[in-house]
């Protein structure tokens, strides 16, 4: 479980295709001194397992699905992730609740400036859509944010600076793909609306 509230952000130091899976070599953050293998850790919002670690690397593995659902196969040497470890026991819950599985991919229609904030609208996969309210929570790449707007065939979510500093959507650009999970209550909820056929 996670909150998408991003502590700390990771570099892509190596990839490897192996077999159909892809192994990333991720950056350690020196605040992760506990690492250990086996642990689950959230790299842009979806919940990956560390193979193995150094004192200044670890490894996760893209499995098939993962490589569908996702936007990690997308990633490149040098690239900056969102890194998250999953809430302890006892700790401040400040974000919302995050499974770390990501449900689809949406594209950066368009960004503009609202002041001090930036204004990003997305183009998520139709199926999505019934799963967005103005003013409920969405993880994107990982990151918990509120909903502004829903549109026909879009979102909207206003990011503040310190947002933009601390994540990767500093440098997020019209174009780009960010994993989404939508808010758990809210896909439950239309669930129960809406049965399955």
């Amino acid at each position: 479980m996670f909150t998408g509230i991003i502590r700390e952000l990771g570099r892509i130091s190596d990839r490897d295709s192996r077999g159909d899976g892809i192994v990333l070599t991720l950056s350690r953050p020196a605040a992760w001194s506990d690492l250990r293998e086996g642990d689950s850790v959230a790299v842009n919002g979806a919940c990956l397992t560390v193979l193995s670690l150094t004192d200044t690397v670890w490894q996760v593995r893209l499995m098939h699905e993962t490589l569908a659902k996702t936007n990690l196969g997308d990633l490149a040497k040098g690239l900056a992730v969102n890194l998250e470890r999953p809430v302890a026991a006892g700790e401040r819950f400040d974000g919302h609740f995050v499974l770390g599985h990501v449900d689809g991919v949406a594209a950066v229609a368009d960004i503009t400036e609202a002041g001090d904030d930036r204004i990003f609208r997305f183009i998520p996969p139709p199926t999505l859509l019934p799963y967005f309210i103005p003013k409920g929570s969405v993880a994107l790449n990982g990151v918990s944010l509120t909903i502004v707007e829903v549109g026909p065939d879009s979102f909207t979510v206003s990011i503040m600076p310190y947002t933009l500093d601390k994540t990767t959507f500093g440098a997020t650009r019209v174009g780009d793909r960010v994993n989404v999970e939508v808010d758990m209550i809210a896909k439950h909820l239309a669930r129960l609306i809406t049965p399955a056929q």
